[in-house]
């Protein structure tokens, strides 16, 4: 089943809930790391900036879903991700989590019993980094009922999508039409090594983002998701619509409403809206629509 076809499934859903929560006038103000850009090797081994070690990211290979949100949060003062309770949805979403590395061995059984239904692990970074939590984590998830896929934090200043996109295919990122395991995701987020846009143009940084799409689709058959925050999208793409007829968005935003979406995308697929107690994620749609999406 195609991509537009499993989005068109959750349309009138997704419709329901952007009239109750309508996309901003404008795009959130934004925020960006304001550190020099750390010294990298072309293996990709860096050190992270003060704002990211602040908000978690301790040595290479650490970055995260979500890492610039805690450093914007911290910058700016906001509580919005602080909060434990879920915003207001009026239509049906399906609650679910994402982990790194951060995490360790995690505790599955807590959230299936917390109402968790699908969760997100952390695979790879660049093309030198594997998360050591996620065998546990990836089938831990799995094993307790929920969906789970895997996702690679995208280091567009060491190697190229393609590359990246095969080293996370060989090392956890892979799909299967099994009914409960969803395509493979790229975190595509601010730098936590230095400089905003990985010192790439918005049209190299878009043609980097669609050679991975591209080569991901090639060796399992599906596109990826994409995860990214929509001021670093504007910033660093250009606000490229390249991507919506094929690959689903996850939108972060630490706050009550999604917010502004990228340019082609009328929803969102995955919303990361807290970290507390972890990163926290709503699925726009059902258990059976999520079914559906992992189908391919």
């Amino acid at each position: 089943m195609s991509h537009r076809s499993v989005l068109a499934a959750a349309l009138v859903a997704a419709t329901a809930l952007l009239a109750a929560h309508p996309a901003a006038a404008a795009p959130d103000p934004g925020w960006a790391p304001t550190d020099a850009p750390a010294a990298t090797s072309p293996t990709g081994t860096a050190s992270p900036t003060a704002a990211a070690r602040a908000a978690g990211v301790t040595s290479a290979g650490g970055g995260f879903m979500g890492w610039s949100q805690k450093a914007a949060r911290r910058t700016t003062g906001s509580a919005a991700a602080t909060s434990t309770a879920a915003p207001a949805t009026t239509t049906s979403t399906t609650p679910g989590i994402d982990v790194s590395g951060y995490q360790g061995s995690y505790d599955w059984a807590s959230s299936w019993s917390a109402g968790k239904k699908f969760a997100y692990v952390k695979a790879t970074e660049g093309t030198s980094y594997t998360n050591p939590s996620f065998s546990q984590q990836y089938s831990g998830s799995y094993d307790v009922g929920m969906f789970h896929g895997a996702y690679h934090f995208a280091r567009p200043d060491v190697s190229s999508g393609a590359t990246q996109a095969s080293y996370f295919v060989g090392h956890g990122g892979g799909w299967s039409a099994d009914g409960r395991t969803l395509p493979g995701a790229l975190d595509i987020e601010y730098n936590p090594y230095g400089a905003t846009c990985y010192g790439l143009s918005q049209s190299s940084m878009t043609s980097w983002i669609n050679a991975f799409r591209t080569q991901y689709h090639s060796l399992t058959g599906v596109y990826p998701v994409i995860y990214s925050t929509y001021d670093w999208w504007s910033t660093c793409t250009g606000n490229t619509s390249s991507t919506s007829s094929t690959s689903p968005f996850w939108i972060a935003r630490y706050s009550s409403t999604p917010g502004t979406l990228p340019a082609g995308y009328g929803y969102y697929t995955f919303w990361q809206y807290s970290d507390s107690p972890v990163d926290q994620d709503y699925f726009n749609g059902t258990t059976t629509q999520l079914r559906t999406l992992s189908l391919g």
